[in-house]
């Protein structure tokens, strides 16, 4: 094994997997395993795994693991937790091959999918190819949250992503490339993936159960992950707050008419407090929720001024092939 200093580029490799880690210690023994099948059908495959700040020991049982295995492989480290998302793009910028696949370390989308990914990538058919699932079994409460999410993200922001969403993808070095030209922060790889264009493909699959380990992704990070899917990638808060405006304000006109009247008739004769502080109150709070969603488009953009690196890497290991002087 050696310890690397910049990136190292490789020529003619023909296809690179990137994991994202983190708190995958458990499921280190079958992800390798998985994946040295996978090169042993793709002779030359080099893995790239991206340890994001793991709190457990996954980069020592990967480096345990991975000594001796005669596949390509590279860790890299980030100095800390920078996300799941900046730890793919990571992964991207250090995967040499001209076909690139993507999963995640808890291999609940089956690693098979890769046979197909750089099969379909490497026949010229697709630039992108997206694994679709067919099924999931990750419960009844977040199957239903999952599925409204998607379905109102397919209706309003991203029609052509698939209703399950996209946990696991390859890609050409050409579409890497560009996703890695943009250097948006508090963004989604995956809706980036789709405002690229390119031709695309998808792969049906089930979601398998997860077999070990416990899912870091929490309902704060799902709520993130909304919210940054959403504020990056369309106007629609904005538009919705401006007809809720309208339609409020043409209300307040009709209901001002209608107490005009009603006070020239004489008609009210008592003072409608109840209505009063109720209707005081519904706008103190639709303005709060337009203050908000406001803060959150103007927040982004100071984000984006800042230029600081999505993540940063704290060192890189690599062994396999390399070690063996293999091109």
């Amino acid at each position: 094994m050696q310890l690397l200093g910049p990136a190292v580029t490789r020529e003619g490799v023909p296809c690179s997997v990137v994991v994202p880690v983190y708190g995958n210690a458990e499921s280190v023994p079958d992800l390798v395993e998985s994946l040295e099948g996978i090169a042993s059908r793709w002779p030359g495959m080099e893995a790239v795994f991206v340890i994001d700040g793991s709190p457990d020991d996954s980069a020592d049982r990967l480096r345990q693991r991975l000594a001796g295995s005669a596949m390509t492989w590279k860790i890299v480290h980030h100095s800390r937790n920078f996300g799941a998302f900046n730890a793919i793009r990571t992964g991207l910028g250090e995967a040499s091959g001209r076909y690139i696949g993507v999963m995640a370390a808890d291999l609940q989308e089956p690693p098979e999918l890769m046979h197909e990914f750089f099969r379909t990538l490497g026949s010229g058919a697709a630039d992108v190819v997206v694994g679709r699932r067919s099924s999931r079994d990750d419960g009844r409460s977040s199957d239903m949250g999952s599925r409204l999410f998607w379905a109102g993200y397919r209706r309003f922001v991203q029609p052509e992503i698939p209703a399950g969403g996209v946990d696991i993808f390859g890609c050409t070095a050409q579409v890497r490339d560009v996703l890695l030209a943009m250097h948006e922060c508090n963004s989604s790889l995956v809706a980036q993936l789709y405002w690229v264009g390119f031709r695309r493909a998808e792969v049906p699959y089930d979601r398998q159960t997860r077999q070990v380990g416990t899912s870091g992704w929490t309902l704060r990070k799902k709520i993130r992950y909304l919210e940054d899917s959403v504020f990056s990638f369309t106007d629609l808060p904005i538009r919705a707050l401006w007809g809720v405006g309208t339609f409020g304000f043409l209300v307040s006109v009709l209901l001002a008419v209608v107490i005009l009247v009603a006070r020239i008739t004489n008609a009210i004769t008592v003072p409608g407090y109840a209505a009063t502080a109720l209707i005081l109150l519904l706008a103190v709070a639709i303005n709060c929720i337009g203050l908000g969603i406001i803060g959150s488009y103007v927040w982004r953009s100071y984000e984006n001024t800042k230029r600081r690196p999505l993540a940063v890497i704290s060192g890189r290991e690599a062994g396999g092939a390399r070690e063996n002087g293999e091109p």
